[in-house]
């Protein structure tokens, strides 16, 4: 069992740590929000700081789960930073979804203090995170890797290292531009199924046990078809790592048509007043428009 630092307890990190608190380690979380904070110590134990430095003293990992890039920097390498209160030999993984540039930055930032960083996105959403069956993606040194994996298996589905410091985020990229494309069609899908008189749910008992199968397809097309989108992964945060892919992608000269489209549906779903909808809320989009044009 480690002394664990946890950083972030928002949707994703409040299970998060909580899993590490039940698997035995030592755990002392930071919160922007100390209130929160306070409410992880009373359902898990373990005992809250006041800053991310604070949080990290002593400890042998630092975890964070945080929204964006500067949000990322300033719990690291910002005056009450992290980095500033860890000890040689410690590791820092960023759970974060963020770009690969930052990762980078931090990576060889942590090298000059002597500490160990592993970029790890992950993907599974705020259930796979509640019920420890994440797939995490990462970057960064084999061996500091290796030293991070039992950790991270707490709450891990799946965990590989894919490439040195930034590889981690690239391959969320990659998640999210299928998903992005991917909750689209299921969206018009859906729509079309209505559209021709046909019953959703007999429509998906047959077509998911074939080549259209897919995850968003058996957990979201009877929300979908119901119009309920108050829980999982929100618009706002899609658009937020879309952004970054589509940055990454103006940097390397991938193509990225299909990702650019469905960033704008997103925005006109925003503008419905939608962004804290989940992502399968596109079907919302296409209904709204069939209403404006009867």
């Amino acid at each position: 069992m480690a002394k664990v630092a946890w950083i972030g307890l928002g949707v994703m990190g409040y299970p998060m740590a909580g899993h590490l608190a039940r698997a035995g380690h030592d755990v002392t979380v930071y919160n922007r929000t100390a209130e929160k904070a306070e409410r992880w110590v009373a359902d898990y134990g373990g005992c809250a700081a006041p800053t991310p430095r604070d949080a990290a003293q002593d400890a042998d990992f630092v975890l964070a789960c945080v929204g964006n890039d500067e949000d990322l920097r300033q719990i690291t390498i910002g005056e009450d930073g992290a980095f500033h209160g860890m000890r040689k030999g410690a590791v820092f993984v960023d759970h974060t979804t963020a770009s690969a540039d930052v990762a980078r930055e931090l990576h060889a930032r942590a090298a000059e203090l002597g500490l160990g960083f592993v970029d790890a996105p992950v993907s599974g959403g705020q259930a796979g995170a509640e019920n420890g069956q994440l797939t995490i993606m990462c970057g960064g040194d084999p061996e500091v890797y290796e030293k991070a994996a039992p950790i991270m298996e707490a709450y891990a589905r799946m965990q590989r290292l894919m490439g040195p410091a930034g590889s981690g985020q690239l391959t969320k990229m990659v998640n999210q531009i299928c998903i992005g494309g991917l909750v689209q069609a299921l969206a018009e899908g859906i729509h079309f199924c209505k559209k021709a008189g046909l019953d959703v749910e007999a429509v998906i008992s047959v077509i998911s046990k074939g080549a259209a199968q897919s995850w968003q397809m058996e957990n979201r097309y009877a929300t979908m078809a119901a119009g309920e989108f108050d829980f999982g992964f929100a618009v706002n945060w899609m658009r937020k790592d879309f952004a970054i892919c589509l940055d990454e992608a103006r940097r390397n000269g991938a193509r990225l048509p299909v990702t650019a489209l469905v960033d704008q549906f997103y925005a006109q779903v925003q503008a419905m007043g939608g962004g804290r909808w989940d992502t399968s809320s596109l079907i919302a989009l296409l209904e709204r428009e069939e209403e404006r044009s009867s």
